[in-house]
């Protein structure tokens, strides 16, 4: 198994570490690329305008992050055309449909791209012009590669033809269109194409005089698409750009109804599962998939080991159907713990009414699972989405638990995506998302955003205020917008829109949206007057920032309305995302 992420610089460690394993592909692979060429490619990744086009490299990645495959792909926004630079399996990874995946990715981004359609280069598979045995069978293979994917070399030109005598390392230039729309294949269009490609990336192997006669040798208009040589069906390449791929991948934690406390006025309920899933399910926007199990090493990365080690040893001996509640709070001795477990548990808890029990800690784990699992997604093909989880999370702090929450899905999530760019983590629960606060409060990579009630009058009362900044290396990195306890929609509105102009100002890879519906009028645990039009107004504002997003869900209470509060945000959030409604007429999409 192997997945295919999108990287558009070299600045993160994993970032890094793909881009060394491309090269080191190319190398072995490749060995026509010169060093030069070779040495360019973190730089055009990260510095775009340096070489006037924009790259992005796309990696299939293994187990461990073991690269499988790579492909580069150039997109030339004057010219309105994508170029594909480079596409190889590694060495041992051929014939495994690594290469197909990762062409169809690069297609699907061309179009993302707008472009009139995907152009690249081939080896030439013409005898007379290869003399090697073994290398003309190698050119054959690659070009029925292409033609089965759609495309084909544009010939009558002289692009192919030696640019000093005696060279042997020839090329078509191919194209595959993206779409009815076949502007791509006018001589002008490809004139222009084949003038960016050759000065942008070829300048120091042409001369001026060389390239303006390459131009001028496209005189076919339209330009001469070389007939089928490998395939019997000529196709046009499959497009599915935008909405042919599932929209939002959607995570649940299946043991979310295992967790189940009975206790009078306990809202954290496992109807709200069922509750907003009967809602969303029927839309056309989620595939349902199946949550991968995380190493329970990347919680200890955002809480505590001891704490972590404690709630395992909770599960392992209390009985299954036991909860038990803090009888004190002993932190006055921090060095001393108490050694029985309810007396201890107050060490670990900052309230009095969320209890612990064996079938919390599953459901908490799994709903990290199913985090996390969102976070990959959006590494891979999926642009949004969404963890509909319980327990909820955003109050776990680094080395406690409470407000319902006992591990911090939310923040585990962004620590995975912090591995592979900056992340911004975007909390609009009612209540503040203390413990996302606290375990990034001294980091500059991950920004922490909170709208929520004032903790003057809601939990948790001890975090979420206005001064509250970060601190050491993340000072200016921790935002909150506590407000007052009864606001109109314009006051939250107005709030949202700060937000998000700081989130912009960051400049971030990622978002991480801790998804709160209990701002929802009449809330049983809020007090503020957000309505179905106001969530989609939130759903269009977010997803507007044109990031990729995973959306964690934590509080909302009032089952009346939940289900219709969620389908609201998220026809909002795609409409704001892809710039267009979301089409909800069919049934959903599960695996």
């Amino acid at each position: 198994m192997f997945r295919i992420r999108r990287i558009q610089d070299a600045l993160s460690v994993a970032n890094q570490r793909a881009v060394a394993q491309a090269m080191e592909v190319i190398r072995t692979q490749l060995p026509s690329v010169t060093a030069d060429e070779l040495a360019r490619l973190p730089d055009q990744l990260t510095h775009p305008f340096k070489y006037r086009y924009h790259s992005v490299l796309f990696v299939a990645e293994g187990a461990l992050g073991r690269l499988r495959g790579f492909a580069v792909l150039l997109h030339l926004p004057d010219v309105k055309a994508a170029y594909l630079e480079y596409i190889s399996a590694a060495l041992g990874s051929t014939n495994r449909g690594i290469g197909g995946s990762l062409y169809e990715s690069v297609q699907e981004e061309a179009v993302n791209l707008g472009a009139k359609g995907l152009f690249l280069e081939c080896s030439v598979d013409d005898p007379e012009l290869v003399d090697d045995p073994q290398q003309l069978k190698q050119n054959c293979q690659r070009m029925a590669f292409y033609e089965r994917r759609g495309a084909r070399p544009i010939i009558n030109n002289d692009y192919c033809k030696p640019l000093h005598a005696g060279d042997c390392d020839l090329y078509h230039l191919m194209v595959a269109p993206l779409g009815s729309d076949e502007e791509c294949l006018r001589a002008a269009f490809v004139r222009k194409l084949a003038r960016a490609v050759m000065e942008r990336k070829y300048a120091s192997l042409y001369k001026p005089e060389q390239i303006e006669a390459i131009v001028a040798s496209f005189r076919d208009d339209p330009v001469t698409i070389r007939e089928p040589r490998y395939v019997r069906r000529p196709r046009r390449a499959a497009v599915r750009g935008g909405g042919g791929r599932p929209r939002i991948a959607l995570l649940v934690n299946g043991s979310y109804d295992l967790h189940h406390v009975r206790d009078k006025g306990y809202v954290e309920t496992p109807v709200r599962i069922p509750t907003i899933l009967k809602a969303i399910l029927p839309t056309t926007l989620f595939e349902q998939l199946p949550a991968q199990k995380v190493p329970r090493r990347l919680l200890t990365r955002v809480h505590r080991p001891e704490f972590v080690r404690y709630m395992r040893t909770l599960y392992r001996e209390l009985p299954a159907d036991k909860a038990i509640y803090p009888e004190v709070f002993p932190i006055r001795n921090s060095q001393k713990p108490p050694l029985r477990p309810e007396l201890k548990l107050g060490y670990y808890c900052i309230d009095g009414f969320t209890p612990m029990s064996r079938n919390a800690y599953t459901a908490a784990c799994e709903a990290v699972d199913c985090a996390v699992t969102g976070a990959m997604h959006i590494l891979d093909a999926y642009h949004l989405a969404y963890a509909l989880i319980r327990p909820p999370g955003h109050h776990a702090e680094s080395r406690c638990f409470g407000g319902f929450c006992y591990f911090n899905s939310a923040a585990v999530a962004a620590e995975y995506l912090s591995d592979y760019g900056r992340v911004a983590v975007l909390d609009v629960d009612h209540h503040h998302g203390n413990g996302t606060q606290d375990i990034f409060y001294h980091r500059a990579d991950v920004l922490t955003v909170s709208i929520h009630g004032d903790p003057r009058f809601v939990y948790p009362h001890f975090a979420g205020f206005r001064t509250e900044k970060g601190q050491d290396a993340g000072l200016g990195f921790n935002v909150n917008y506590p407000l007052p306890e009864h606001i109109t929609a314009e006051q939250y509105f107005g709030a949202l829109r700060k937000a998000i102009k700081r989130i912009l100002a960051f400049r971030p890879d990622y978002l991480v949206l801790s998804l709160g519906l209990d701002t929802a009028k009449a809330d049983p645990t809020g007090t503020w007057p957000l309505q179905t039009r106001e969530f989609r107004k939130m759903g269009q504002a977010i997803g507007a920032m044109h990031l990729r997003t995973v959306v964690v869900q934590e509080g909302g209470y009032r089952t009346r309305t939940l289900g219709v509060n969620a389908r609201h945000f998220f026809d909002g959030l795609w409409e704001g995302h892809h710039g267009r409604p979301a089409d909800n007429g069919g049934g959903s999409r599960r695996a």
